[in-house]
């Protein structure tokens, strides 16, 4: 039972994670549809449209976390995965930037699908294997987020934008549909006393009180932070290493092959977390994305960069399934939900912090500064980590 919920919980996070991506390739191609406007006016509103949708989730996660501990996770799994469904099909009937705009907003409202599928997992799995099992469900996360552009550009050159928005959303409809006739919804005994129901300024105070389990939660916004902050910048950098004509092919390749890298090592890092501490994994993981993340600063050529990324790749595929494993094995299971739901909040807010320090200091510094600023932030971070770690410890 638990078997088949994991894969079918996979190949819905996969769709789902590849609509929020999916735009990427022609989001600003969609937007000079629906009038004639500068390439100034294109490249902010782009930038805006794309950013609303973790901006609006990164406060409305926690809301479907305590929803799912309260009501039954499943419950929330339909909702949302319809309502991104019928807002992904709604952006094919837009005709203004505004509308796509408030669609796009309307969407993060509906983002709580991912986190509430790794609280449902997480509490049919047992603490001593929650780091592989929650490293494959974060596999189809990864999937789907690295094939989403590419998914994209193929839908959008095959049959057009309005079409993309619909197919995709009527496969979304389908997962779900998938979830809630599929999923048997079932939680772990795990022998813990019964306790009162905590309101959410209760919660938020339980998890801060624990040093170690609030570093996890910045631990989230700082690598999704460092990791989105080249990313804007990208396409420029592998402009100035190379002067081949497929520059655009070649940007696409740089910026997927760390979700390859990380596809190819998450699974395996969470197994690693099982064994010897999820924690101990996390700094392993926070020392090397350092290590392969500042050489790319000095990369000679479009090859020696896209070797670091894929490497960068690796490291980081440790981070996100063993920081969720840990609050797996911390948190009750009556708020973990809405815990996993604050970590989400805080990765969601990188996606938004990450893109914006890095055009920032690219603006005022060069390229080359936002792989410096990234690699002091993944830094600092192990060593405040290791610290809580050994205090906690």
């Amino acid at each position: 039972m638990g078997k088949r919920n994991l894969i079918i919980m996979w190949t819905a996070n996969f769709f789902v994670a590849a609509s929020a991506t999916m735009v990427l390739p022609f989001l600003s191609i969609y937007i000079e549809t629906f009038g004639d406007f500068s390439d100034a006016y294109v490249q902010r509103w782009s930038g805006f449209i794309f950013g609303i949708t973790f901006l609006v989730a990164f406060v409305v996660a926690p809301f479907w976390g305590r929803f799912g501990d309260k009501f039954g996770r499943k419950k929330i799994l339909i909702i949302t995965g319809y309502g991104v469904a019928l807002t992904i099909i709604a952006m094919s009937l837009v005709d203004s930037t505004a509308e796509l705009f408030v669609l796009r907003a309307l969407m993060g409202v509906v983002t709580g699908f991912i986190p509430t599928s790794m609280a449902l997992i997480s509490a049919q799995t047992a603490k001593h294997e929650a780091g592989k099992v929650l490293g494959t469900l974060q596999m189809g996360t990864v999937s789907g987020g690295l094939f989403g552009p590419v998914i994209g550009g193929l839908l959008a050159d095959a049959f057009g934008f309005t079409y993309t928005f619909f197919i995709t959303g009527i496969v979304i409809m389908a997962a779900t549909t998938l979830v809630a006739f599929g999923i048997n919804e079932f939680v772990r005994e795990e022998n813990e006393p019964a306790a009162e129901k905590k309101s959410m300024i209760e919660v938020i105070k339980w998890t801060i009180s624990s040093p170690i389990l609030l570093m996890v939660m910045i631990l989230s916004f700082v690598v999704q932070t460092a990791n989105f902050s080249i990313q804007p910048q990208l396409a420029l950098y592998v402009g100035q290493l190379t002067e081949a004509e497929n520059l655009a092919f070649l940007a696409g390749l740089a910026f997927s092959v760390t979700g390859l890298g990380n596809l190819v090592a998450t699974r395996i890092w969470g197994i690693q977390g099982d064994r010897h501490g999820h924690d101990k994994i996390v700094m392993i993981c926070l020392v090397l994305c350092a290590l392969f993340f500042l050489p790319q600063a000095f990369a000679g050529s479009v090859s020696e960069l896209i070797v670091l990324r894929f490497l960068f790749g690796i490291a980081l595929g440790g981070i996100i399934p063993c920081a969720t494993a840990y609050i797996r094995t911390k948190a009750p299971m009556d708020i973990q939900g809405e815990v996993l739901g604050y970590n989400q909040s805080f990765r969601f807010l990188g996606n938004v912090a990450g893109p914006a320090a890095g055009g920032a200091f690219a603006g005022s510094f060069g390229i080359a500064s936002v792989f410096y600023l990234s690699t002091g932030l993944l830094l600092v971070m192990a060593v405040l980590f290791y610290i809580v770690y050994k205090k906690s410890g």
